[in-house]
């Protein structure tokens, strides 16, 4: 377990490379529209659904 502690440090320090400051910040803005994107997406499928959810039991109930 200490030897894979080990190696997976090293392979941190000689292997990875960060983004720059200005990369991780575009990045970060395109997540965030994104996930905003999703998320009204989402609201509007669900409101869809509900209203016709409303609509049928409406109507089989009359």
């Amino acid at each position: 377990m200490l030897t894979y502690i080990r190696e997976s440090v090293e392979e941190l320090r000689n292997n990875v490379t960060l983004p720059s400051r200005a990369e991780s910040s575009n990045l970060m803005v395109v997540v965030a529209v994104f996930s905003i994107l999703f998320a009204l997406a989402t609201w509007g499928v669900d409101t869809v659904f509900s209203e016709l959810i409303k609509l049928y039991f409406d109507n089989v109930l009359n």
